[in-house]
């Protein structure tokens, strides 16, 4: 295969998960031709660069994970075949931009984040290079600079073919990922799987923010539940519209699925307004449903309102 360099943009809970498997599978001393490349900031950074990023897990407890080199800068890495692109929904745009002039035909970029059209918004700054639509399941944060903590099912990434180089499969990044024991799904269209969970994560996301409630409160009270089953039912007819499958009945299974989380379960969109954070995901999910049914001539007046409102807090 020759040597590959892959950089992991953003080491919080995905891409120290996903970043240090890999990392932790291509340790320089064990593998010279894949490259591990980590982006990461502040004390994180200075942690990771001095002790490696240590991961924990149920899978397998407690690993170092050391990359070939960690930056804080992409400029400051050398060319780079694969980006794995970690980072919040609202600095998306600026990786795009540091990366663009860095992108060459065979590049390829996968960004695991929680919207629905991210490999739109990456497309529309970034016009070479090959972008597989993903989405990822797993539950993992930072515990203390230079720690990431993993907690419950084993994390799993779901990619499928970028629609502008239908005919690319990745199989040198499927013997990585299976090298790296990271569970991956290959589908043609990935789109139903990521709008799947973005039905999910964007109405619990945008009503748990709006009114600090967690996931079993939410359920427990049917003002705010049928909330959520409004902003559900507007993306849904969204998705309908754009021609994107989901399974039968996915609102009462979503709904099924939020009932499985632990009562006091906050989403993260949830702590990041409420903890003052500065910023948030709430575009990613408000913004992009009431833009899309703007464009669409889909109605969306209970994600406007809620969206509104989390805009002005």
């Amino acid at each position: 295969m020759g040597n590959l360099n892959i950089c992991v943009v953003g080491v919080g809970g995905v891409g120290g998960y996903f970043g240090g498997k890999l990392a932790h599978a291509f340790s320089p001393h064990l593998d010279s031709s894949v490259n591990i490349f980590f982006v990461a900031r502040g004390k994180h950074l200075e942690a990771i660069k001095k002790n490696g990023l240590v991961l924990k897990s149920p899978e397998f407890g407690r690993m170092t994970c050391k990359p070939r080199f960690a930056a804080e800068k992409i400029s400051d890495l050398p060319e780079i075949d694969v980006f794995l692109i970690c980072v919040k929904g609202y600095d998306l745009m600026d990786v795009a931009t540091s990366v663009r002039d860095r992108i060459k035909e065979n590049s390829v970029m996968i960004a695991p984040l929680n919207g629905a059209d991210i490999q739109e918004r990456l497309r529309d700054e970034i016009k070479t290079g090959i972008i597989l639509p993903t989405c990822a399941y797993l539950s993992s944060y930072i515990e203390e600079p230079g720690v990431v903590v993993h907690i419950g099912n084993p994390g799993k990434m779901i990619f499928g073919r970028d629609p502008d180089h239908p005919d690319h499969i990745p199989h040198e990044i499927f013997r990585l990922l299976e090298k790296a024991s990271i569970i991956y799904e290959w589908r043609d269209d990935a789109n139903p799987a990521i709008w799947e969970k973005y039905i999910f994560i964007a109405s619990f996301g945008l009503i748990s923010a709006r009114y600090n409630r967690t996931l079993g409160e939410i359920l427990e009270d049917n003002s705010l539940k049928k909330k959520v089953i409004g902003i559900m039912n507007e993306i849904h007819s969204i998705a309908l519209k754009k021609n994107i499958g989901l399974p039968d009945g996915i609102i009462d299974l979503s709904l099924k699925k939020a009932g499985m989380f632990p009562r006091n379960t906050q989403t993260s969109l949830q702590r990041d307004i409420h903890q003052k954070k500065g910023k948030s995901e709430s575009e990613l999910f408000g913004g992009t449903i009431v833009t899309l049914g703007e464009k669409l001539g889909i109605p969306t007046p209970i994600t406007k309102e809620i969206y509104q409102e989390l805009e002005k807090a």
